[in-house]
């Protein structure tokens, strides 16, 4: 089969999940759940969805196939992947998302989540052991399933009023980009409860992948558009909603890692989990302790459970993408809200529009103070894994390879391998080279001391990846 597990989840072709391994992972999933004594036959197992066109069918997929194994099948419908998984939490039962987050339209995907969360490498493994010794076996039954959309859904809300104090965002005006993003109408509802005057922009009924990481020039030029109407800010989300998407007064993107860094103040924390893709400025802005990562959420989601377990306080984590996870519970307006380890684009979203509305400054103004060094990514799709993964040997290879390659941007000082090749170079910049661990594109990342020298480096960058042949 053409699909393997990602960063996040299971990825692949719609057309093959459509088909049969949808099916045998979703049994699989089971055969695991049952296995590792996290789930008996009878218990519900949840079921949600984004706005694929291929999502519905495989969706179905997934329900048939969960009963088949002898379990109950709940369906939440269209929603939030935190939605879903904090449904599982309340109820403790396992659930099954099908998104392909904010790859193109004719990908998507199974996210897996244990009734505590999300799985880990080793529940992947074991998975997709299971899969391989079910590859025949692809009889499933109909597709009737429990119908639990409102309730998870106004769970997930009710949630997210305890996170800021009552009229908290009153005065500020804010656009949200709602395209096909499985939390545009949630946007709406929720910033209007804190007190917002919100205004919906750019509604899609055709599937727009919104990458929040490397954000794409057509997305900027219609968030620059927007903010001609005088916006405070324009948010949005990737396709499931685990990813935010802020855009400040003048339409130009936060940074998820700037996002998280100023969530991780909102609240207190007092631990960092993020990969090593996040901005290197980040260990100089707080008084938390940095713990830094291979690029997914299960490898944060370990890191925060090392630091649960050596009790360090208040422990949250987050991703360049801006994928925000609590292993810790909060109350920054007094109500506590419980622990969600697996990533939300609603409380970062929520904490930084706090931010500016208590500081009085505008967004632009307020991500500014932390003078972080300037980064910038972006990827090149259609880059062949087999070219990707030559390259990467290659520039592993020596260091002659790696400093002949580099030779135009800087000089080689120092490298991290944690994952793909951070470099850093005697200019005082970084680049790093990293394929996507999902689909076949080859990430660039850099950081510089100005937007100019961060885009001309990462152009550079882009075009040495572009240029690499295999020998």
């Amino acid at each position: 089969m053409s699909i393997k597990f990602g960063t996040s989840g299971l990825r692949g072709l719609s057309v093959d999940l459509m088909g049969a391994p949808s099916i045998i992972y979703t049994k699989a999933f089971c055969h695991h759940l049952e296995e590792a004594g996290l789930a008996r036959k009878g218990d519900p197992i949840l079921v949600g969805q984004d706005l694929r066109e291929s999502s519905p069918t495989i969706a179905r997929n997934c329900i048939r196939a969960i009963r088949a194994c002898g379990f109950q099948p709940v369906d939440c419908g269209v929603l939030p992947t935190p939605a879903l998984a904090y449904h599982g939490m309340l109820n403790k039962a396992a659930s099954v998302m099908v998104t392909g987050s904010h790859i193109p339209g004719d990908r998507n995907g199974i996210k897996f989540y244990l009734p505590d969360g999300e799985i880990t490498k080793d529940d992947e493994i074991s998975i997709s052991n299971w899969a391989e010794r079910l590859d025949n076996s692809t009889g499933a039954d109909g597709a009737e399933a429990e119908d639990a959309h409102h309730l998870a859904c106004e769970n997930f809300l009710n949630r997210k009023k305890a996170v800021l104090p009552e009229g908290a965002l009153a005065g500020m005006k804010i656009g949200v980009y709602q395209h096909s993003t499985v939390a545009r109408d949630l946007f709406i509802d929720i910033l209007r409860h804190y007190g917002a005057d919100v205004v919906a922009l750019g509604r899609s009924s055709t599937f727009i992948p919104v990458d929040t990481e490397a954000v794409s020039e057509e997305t900027v030029r219609f968030l620059k558009d927007w903010a001609g109407q005088g916006f405070d800010a324009i948010v949005s989300a990737d396709g499931d909603a685990d990813r935010p998407l802020v855009a400040d007064e003048t339409g130009n993107p936060l940074r998820g890692d700037l996002v998280g860094l100023m969530t991780a103040e909102f609240l207190g924390a007092d631990v960092v989990v993020t990969p090593v893709t996040s901005n290197s400025g980040i260990e100089k802005n707080g008084t938390f302790e940095v713990i830094r990562t291979r690029v997914g959420s299960p490898y944060v989601i370990a890191g925060m459970l090392e630091a649960l377990a050596a009790n360090k306080g208040g422990v949250i984590g987050f991703e360049a993408n801006g994928g925000f996870l609590t292993a810790t519970s909060f109350a920054p307006a007094g109500k506590e809200f419980s622990a969600l380890p697996t990533r939300d684009c609603f409380l970062p979203i929520l904490s930084v529009l706090y931010l500016a509305a208590k500081s009085g400054k505008t967004l632009s103004g307020l991500a500014e103070a932390y003078r972080l060094p300037v980064a910038n990514a972006d990827r090149i799709q259609g880059y062949a894994l087999e070219r990707s993964a030559a390259l990467m040997e290659h520039l592993r290879g020596s260091d002659a390879n790696l400093s002949s390659f580099l030779a135009e941007v800087g000089q080689v000082t120092s490298k991290t391998d944690i994952d793909g090749l951070r470099v850093f170079l005697d200019n005082g910049r970084t680049i790093h080279f990293r394929p996507s661990g999902n689909a076949p594109e080859m990430r660039c990342y850099v950081e510089a001391e100005d937007e100019d020298a961060a885009l001309a480096m990462l152009r550079k960058g882009l075009s040495l990846i572009e240029a690499f042949t295999i020998v």
